[in-house]
C-alpha cells in the first residue's frame, strides 16, 4: 500500500463518517423533533440521499483549505458525473405513467401464465421478471419500475413491515444480479466490459444463466414465504380509475426511454432528450402523474457525492483487492461492496494489468452479489430507497433491517456465482 497523502487520509475518514451517517439518519430525525427551531437542517441531514453529497462538500472545502482552491476545483473537474446524470434522466422517464402502465401490462400478462392467486403471481413476476429487464433498459430503470409497481400495488395496502423488508432486500439483490445478461446495463459490469472485451455472449455464458436462476429462486422463496399475506390483500384499488392510455403516447415515451439508454455515455445527448421529454410530458399533462423529479435529483446528488468521495479511496482499496486470490477476492468484493459502490470496485480492477480470467470473474461476480446489502452498494439502490421509504414506519428504512433482509438472497447469489 502506497503512503497516503493528508487529503487521502482525510477523504478516507470522511468516507467512514459518511457510512456511519447512513446508519444514523433516524438520530437526526429525532433531533428534528426535539429542536423544532432547527428541524429543517436536521431533516436534511436525516435524508439518506443527502449523506454522501454533504460529506463530499466537506471534503472539497477541506481540500480547498489544505491544497488550495485550484486543486480542489481541478479534482472536481476530473470526476465523471455521467452516471448520476444518467440515473436522474432514466428515473424521471421510467417513472412516468405511460411507461409504468406498459410495464404493468407486461407483468399482468406474465402473471396470468402462473397457476397462482393473482396477487401472489403478480408479486413473484415483479420480483423475478422486472429486475431481469435491467439487462436491457438498464438497472436504474428496472429498479424505478419495480419500486413504483410494488409501492402502488402492495406497499400502499398496509402490508406487514416484515414483508416490506423482505421485499426490498430481495429487490435490491435481484436488480444487482439481474443486469448481468448484457455488458452495458449493470454499472459494475459496464466499468470493465470495454477494457476486458466482455460481450453479450460472454456475459450470458458466464453470468447470465446463473443470474436467471438466482433471481427466480429469490423471487420464489420470498413469494412462498409470504403467500398467505399476499393472497389476502385487496389490491383492486390499484387498478380502479385507470383511464385508457393512448398507444401513440406510450410509444413516444418508450422511444424517449430507448434514446436515453442508447446514449447512456453521452450526457449532452441524454440530458437533451430529458428536456424534450419534460416538454412533451407538459404538453400531454393529462396522461401524467407527478414526475419523480425530486426523488431523481436526490438520488443523483447521492451518487455524485459517492463519485467525489470514492475517487479518493483507491490508495487503500486497490492494494487490498489485488492482494487476494480469485476466491478471496470474490468474498472480499461481496463484503466491500456493502461499504462502497460496486462500480467503484470493478473500475479499480479494470486499471490493473495482467489479471487472470478467474480474478476478473470473481471481482465482478462478488461486486454484483453484494449489491443489495446496503443502499450505497449499487447505483440503482438509492432510487428504490427513495420511492419506497415513505411506506416504512417513520418513513425510514433501517440499514440493519435492509442488511438482514438481503442476506438470504445474497446467499442464493453466492451459491449461483461461486458454486455452480
Amino acid at each position: 500500500m502506497t503512503e497516503a497523502t493528508t487529503v487521502q487520509m482525510l477523504a478516507a475518514g470522511l468516507f467512514a463518517l459518511a457510512i456511519l451517517h447512513t446508519f444514523s439518519t433516524r438520530f437526526f430525525e429525532q433531533l428534528a423533533h426535539r429542536h423544532p427551531a432547527h428541524a429543517g437542517v436536521f431533516h436534511l441531514l436525516g435524508e439518506v440521499e443527502v449523506v454522501f453529497g454533504f460529506w463530499a462538500m466537506v471534503l472539497i472545502v477541506a481540500m480547498g483549505v489544505l491544497a488550495g482552491r485550484g486543486e480542489a476545483i481541478a479534482y472536481l473537474d476530473s470526476r465523471n458525473f455521467t452516471e448520476p446524470m444518467f440515473v436522474f434522466a432514466i428515473m424521471v422517464i421510467a417513472g412516468s405513467r405511460p411507461i409504468l402502465r406498459f410495464a404493468l401490462a407486461l407483468v399482468r400478462m406474465a402473471a396470468t401464465l402462473l397457476p397462482l392467486p393473482a396477487n401472489v403471481a403478480f408479486y413473484f413476476i415483479t420480483l423475478a421478471l422486472v429486475p431481469l429487464l435491467g439487462s436491457f433498459i438498464t438497472e436504474p430503470a428496472a429498479m424505478t419500475l419495480a419500486a413504483l409497481i410494488l409501492r402502488d400495488r402492495y406497499f400502499a395496502d398496509r402490508i406487514s413491515t416484515r414483508l416490506k423488508y423482505a421485499t426490498i432486500g430481495t429487490l435490491f439483490v435481484n436488480v444487482s444480479i439481474g443486469g448481468t445478461l448484457t455488458p452495458f446495463a449493470a454499472p459494475p459490469v459496464l466499468m470493465v466490459a470495454g477494457a476486458w472485451s466482455w460481450d453479450t455472449a460472454f456475459m450470458v455464458a458466464n453470468f447470465g444463466w446463473k443470474a436467471l436462476l438466482a433471481v427466480a429462486v429469490n423471487g420464489l422463496v420470498v413469494t412462498m414465504a409470504f403467500r398467505r399475506e399476499l393472497a389476502a390483500l385487496d389490491t383492486g384499488g390499484a387498478q380502479r380509475g385507470e383511464a385508457r392510455m393512448p398507444v401513440p403516447i406510450v410509444v413516444v415515451h418508450l422511444l424517449f426511454l430507448a434514446g436515453v439508454v442508447a446514449f447512456a455515455h453521452h450526457p449532452a445527448v441524454f440530458m437533451g432528450l430529458l428536456l424534450f421529454f419534460l416538454g412533451f410530458a407538459t404538453a400531454y399533462e393529462r396522461y401524467q402523474d407527478r414526475l419523480i423529479l425530486r426523488e431523481g435529483l436526490l438520488v443523483a446528488f447521492f451518487l455524485a457525492g459517492l463519485v467525489v468521495l470514492g475517487g479518493q479511496q483507491s490508495w487503500w482499496l486497490q492494494p487490498l483487492l489485488t492482494g487476494m486470490d480469485a476466491t478471496t477476492v470474490y468474498f472480499g468484493a461481496t463484503a466491500l461492496t456493502a461499504v462502497t459502490d460496486n462500480a467503484a470496485l470493478t473500475y479499480l480492477g479494470s486499471l490493473v494489468q495482467g489479471l487472470s480470467p478467474e480474478f476478473k470473474y470473481a471481482l465482478v461476480a462478488g461486486a454484483v452479489t453484494g449489491g443489495g446489502l446496503t443502499v450505497i452498494a449499487n447505483a440503482p439502490n438509492p432510487a428504490g430507497f427513495a420511492i419506497l421509504r415513505g411506506n416504512f414506519p417513520d418513513e425510514a428504512i433501517h440499514p440493519l433491517g435492509l442488511l438482514l433482509a438481503a442476506l438470504p438472497s445474497t446467499l442464493v447469489a453466492i451459491i449461483a456465482f461461486q458454486l455452480l
